[in-house]
């Protein structure tokens, strides 16, 4: 019998919150009197992750694990769950305690009243630079610019999801896993739940900022063609800009003055400069392609414990 909720936990590196995460999860969900599951995977984690999770496995019944053959990136770890999940509802959380589990019986009970999308809308951020909170603040507000306003600002992956929900998601069939769009891409009647974000527990963060700005990449190319157009309108800027340069240098050529030496260097470099600008925009674009048509799975799995079920062959990926 399915459980009716499955706690989703992607793991990387995180042997020094594995053991607090694990029994605050556990605390929370024993609390709620309902059949769970929770499901860690350990993404190609280089420390002790995977012999912990394995040694949980094998103390609660309520634990499965899968363990990927290398590491494939934290939305890949979340659609791996997404894929394993059999529970009514599924929660979305991460190892490092900065989303609390003490929120989830709140989201439980926006779900049970009709709700089937619950997200985490971060208010009070704890232990994040004033660099990250801005950043974040603008990106949200440029991909509603973008990609249309039904995609909340200020939220991760947080969030508890209807069984409805997740059978939409995870038959999405992109390599580029942005998962906070794609639940927002999917409807569905979705509520905000406002928490205090707290600090990392411990260890360090496992996205810095160049991940930062391939998922935030990952987020607008995902959901917005606007971007390919850029190239268009820059290129009617400079066209106009070379418009009024040009006719510039002939009223001075009229009135005896030479501009060209000047004037010459600087439209080649901008023009030089815009068609590289534009190309990559449009190689952006291509790569995603590429990456798409290849075909390979979203991961690959060495194997699972805890499960009733065999575990899937290395290399393939479970469809609804």
């Amino acid at each position: 019998m399915n459980p009716v909720y499955s706690v989703i936990v992607p793991c990387y590196n995180e042997e020094a919150c594995i053991s607090e995460t694990h029994r605050r999860l556990s605390e929370v969900m024993r609390g709620m009197n309902e059949s769970y599951e929770i499901l860690y995977i350990n993404d190609g984690s280089r420390d002790k992750t995977a012999l912990m999770l394995d040694d949980l496995a094998a103390s609660d019944p309520a634990v499965r694990v899968i363990h990927f053959a290398r590491n494939a990136g934290h939305q890949i770890a979340v659609s791996a769950g997404l894929d394993y999940a059999s529970g009514k509802a599924v929660v979305i959380i991460d190892a490092d305690l900065q989303d609390p589990p003490e929120v989830i019986p709140q989201m439980a009970e926006k779900w049970k009243a009709g709700a089937q999308v619950v997200y985490g809308k971060r208010g009070v951020r704890h232990g994040e630079s004033k660099f990250k909170l801005l950043t974040a603040k603008w990106y949200y507000r440029v991909l509603r610019k973008l990609a249309g306003n039904a995609f909340p600002e200020d939220t991760g992956d947080f969030r508890l999801a209807d069984r409805q929900v997740v059978d939409v998601v995870k038959n999405m069939p992109e390599h580029a896993r942005y998962l906070r769009g794609m639940f927002a891409w999917a409807g569905f009647k979705q509520e905000a739940l406002v928490y205090e974000r707290d600090k990392r527990f411990a260890g360090e963060t496992h996205y810095p900022l160049k991940k930062m700005l391939k998922l935030a990449a990952h987020g607008v190319m995902s959901f917005s063609e606007k971007p390919l157009l850029w190239p268009l309108w820059l290129g009617l800027v400079l066209l106009g800009i070379g418009a009024v340069v040009l006719l510039k240098v002939i009223v001075f050529g009229l009135l005896g003055y030479s501009q060209a030496a000047s004037v010459v260097p600087m439209l080649l470099l901008l023009g030089f400069g815009a068609v590289l600008a534009a190309l990559g925009v449009i190689g952006a674009y291509l790569a995603r392609v590429y990456e798409e048509v290849k075909g390979r799975p979203l991961y690959v799995v060495a194997r699972t414990l805890g499960f009733d079920k065999p575990t899937l062959p290395t290399g393939t990926r479970m469809k609804s």
